[in-house]
């Protein structure tokens, strides 16, 4: 299925507590990461061997490059996990995501060769950051200079479409018929990040069956309270975890 900003949107990493759901249908666009979706689109034609996403935490980058990776067949690997056997795994598919390499490079020379590796051979990698890699502290120059050479597309927060449409989709994926004043009054106050996004969509659909009752504005306004702890603890372990 082909991404297009152009399309039906389809959005964000929707990664429900019940199932997961990491495909190219289940991610919403908009403005917010539309950039970034002709970046998946465009390939293979990218006309170079390495292409980053950069983003906040939840803003749908690991959802993306899972995308990627269904399309192009690469194997992925985290980038504080990158070992000489991360180049066979590029020289055995000519694809390869290497994530978060803002939280943590194990090896600065299998990446030079990674990409080194690409280049030469017609390889593909796709690389995700937190940050630009002019923010990231680098020890080896050359990769350094490799690094700052690829430009990055960005994926903002979600915008107010967005948010409320991922919102739509997130309740009707629990069978929940929301009202969509109700749907504007969460997108106005959840914090724009897809980990607090799921924790109020769950926190509203275990009120409503507690209290035997639809999604209301003041259940929702419980849900956004009751989470907000929960999020607190989940931003002071942020550096610890993966991003879904």
């Amino acid at each position: 299925m082909s991404l297009s900003a152009k399309a039906q949107p389809e959005q964000l990493v929707l990664a429900l507590p019940h199932r997961q759901a990491q495909e190219a249908e289940d991610f919403l666009v908009s403005q917010s990461n539309a950039a970034a979706v002709e970046l998946v689109d465009g390939w293979p034609d990218w006309g170079r061997a390495a292409a980053l996403v950069t983003g906040p935490r939840g803003a749908g980058k690991s959802h993306l490059a899972n995308v990627w990776r269904l399309r192009s067949h690469a194997h992925l690997v985290a980038a504080a996990d990158l070992d000489d056997g991360s180049v066979g795994k590029l020289e055995e598919r000519g694809a390869l995501v290497v994530e978060d390499i803002d939280r943590g490079i194990a090896s600065e020379q299998v990446l030079f060769h990674l990409l080194n590796f690409a280049r030469e051979k017609a390889g593909s990698i796709l690389l995700t950051s937190r940050a630009a890699p002019g923010d990231i502290e680098i020890g080896l120059p050359d990769l350094r200079s490799r690094l700052r050479a690829i430009p990055p597309v960005h994926i903002a927060p979600p915008d107010d479409a967005l948010l409320r449409s991922v919102l739509v989709k997130l309740f009707s994926d629990r069978q929940l018929a929301v009202e969509p004043h109700v749907i504007a009054y969460i997108a106005l106050h959840v914090d724009r990040a897809m980990d607090a996004v799921l924790g109020v969509v769950a926190a509203c659909d275990r009120l409503s069956l507690a209290r035997q009752g639809k999604i209301t504005r003041a259940v929702a306004a419980a849900a956004l309270e009751s989470d907000a702890p929960d999020r607190d603890d989940e931003r002071a372990d942020a550096d610890g975890d993966p991003e879904h």
